[in-house]
């Protein structure tokens, strides 16, 4: 079945909590489906609906207002950690030294920690948006990646959403890919 890819706004990220509560609020996620399309990943099976400041045109994530990077929880830092990790493999994709099976595994890592970052983390409104921004790149490259595991190239937009990462969250325990 030929899926179209899915559009993730800011605002409506696919819930990656399907059924679950958001950390951040007390009400359960809503289920919703796509018009003219199922969606292809367990990750993007419902809607997960914030109150979220209103976020730039180009969709880039906004830094605080007074120019200091956003504060994180442990969920956060483990989940991004573990995000960095995936990342880092599929470097090796880029090189050829991958399987179809170990890309396609290394996205789905990627999808399990962001529905992990969406039911544990608990942040305030703007670095919860801030973080969509990201998560909501980092969703559309492991989605790339396990409908075309071949295709290295949804690993260089990977990288840089995670380079987004420690320029708008203050993550101590953070290393920057490479390092």
């Amino acid at each position: 079945m030929s899926m179209r890819p899915m559009i993730l706004s800011l605002c409506g990220i696919a819930a990656l909590c399907a059924g679950a509560a958001c950390a951040r609020h007390d009400e359960p996620a809503v289920a919703t489906t796509p018009p003219a399309a199922a969606v292809a990943a367990p990750a993007a099976s419902a809607m997960h609906e914030h109150e979220h400041a209103a976020t730039p045109a180009d969709g880039a994530a906004a830094a605080p207002s007074s120019g200091e990077r956003f504060a994180v929880d442990a969920p956060l830092q483990q989940g991004m950690g573990k995000i960095r990790a995936a990342v880092a493999t599929l470097e090796h994709h880029e090189m050829g030294h991958l399987s179809d099976e170990q890309v396609v595994e290394q996205a789905a890592e990627i999808e399990a920690q962001v529905q992990f970052l969406i039911a544990n983390c608990k942040l305030d409104a703007q670095a919860d948006a801030a973080l969509h921004g990201i998560i909501g790149k980092l969703l559309e490259g492991a989605k790339a990646l396990k409908d075309k595991p071949a295709d290295a190239a949804p690993v260089a937009p990977l990288r840089a959403a995670l380079a987004e990462y420690p320029r708008l969250f203050d993550d101590s325990t953070w290393v920057p890919l490479g390092e």
